[in-house]
């Protein structure tokens, strides 16, 4: 008999909350509170959220999230390392390499290489949701209104999860709402869809709504 969704990650589930309890004090010291608004830090928690539920959805959509963003920041950091150079730029990994930031707290961004694979080998176990697109869209539309919201108060200048100013050249987009709005748009469209049609190619769809999950997929439906 299958343990029960909620015992699925015996392991994954506190070793997502030790990492949690390490990661989150040594950031909010270095980078500070304002930097849990990133799309990639709360994809974090979710992630544990959904290691301790068991919920398919929660899982299936923060891979969905992290799957190509962090495989473009292997890349970048990669290319770094093996060239001397980086390959995407635009602010990505630069800061792994400045010398005025805590070498153990650096280190600890090397989840974007780790996290993804902890999370397909997750979705082995529990099937892939289809809901997981348009939740990972509904989660992504919040942060970044929170963000364009709070930030300005809270951590002026800062261009947390771009919403304010495009990487590479830095400029915004006729206003902040409308640029906003292009990089969720640009976000769902480069990042999440091409993620959701490999996924949905790869992984078959979870044999059966579990009840954690179903109270989750109600605010998405």
């Amino acid at each position: 008999m299958p343990p029960p969704p909620a015992e699925r990650f015996p392991v994954l589930r506190w070793f997502g909350m030790a990492f949690l309890v390490v990661l989150v004090p040594c950031y909010w010291r270095v980078w500070g509170g304002p930097n849990f608004m990133q799309l990639c830090d709360v994809a974090l928690f979710l992630t544990v959220l959904g290691w301790w539920t068991g919920s398919s959805l929660l899982l299936s959509s923060q891979l969905l999230a992290c799957l190509v963003i962090d495989l473009l920041w292997g890349i970048d950091a990669g290319g770094r390392v093996l060239t001397g150079r980086f390959i995407i730029g635009g602010g990505l990994t630069e800061y792994m390499w400045m010398p005025e930031y805590s070498l153990f707290v650096r280190l600890l961004s090397l989840f974007h290489v780790f996290w993804p694979i902890l999370l397909l080998a997750s979705i082995r176990k529990t099937g892939y949701d289809r809901r997981a697109l348009a939740f990972q869209a509904a989660v992504a539309l919040v942060v970044l209104t929170f963000t364009v919201l709070v930030a300005p108060h809270v951590a002026p200048g800062r261009n947390i999860n771009f919403a304010f100013r495009e990487p590479f050249r830095q400029t915004t987009v006729h206003s902040t709402p409308v640029h906003m709005l292009l990089t969720w748009f640009m976000t769902v469209a480069c990042l999440y869809v091409p993620a959701h049609v490999l996924l949905l190619l790869v992984y078959r769809a979870p044999s059966k709504p579990t009840p954690s999950e179903g109270a989750v997929g109600t605010a998405v439906a």
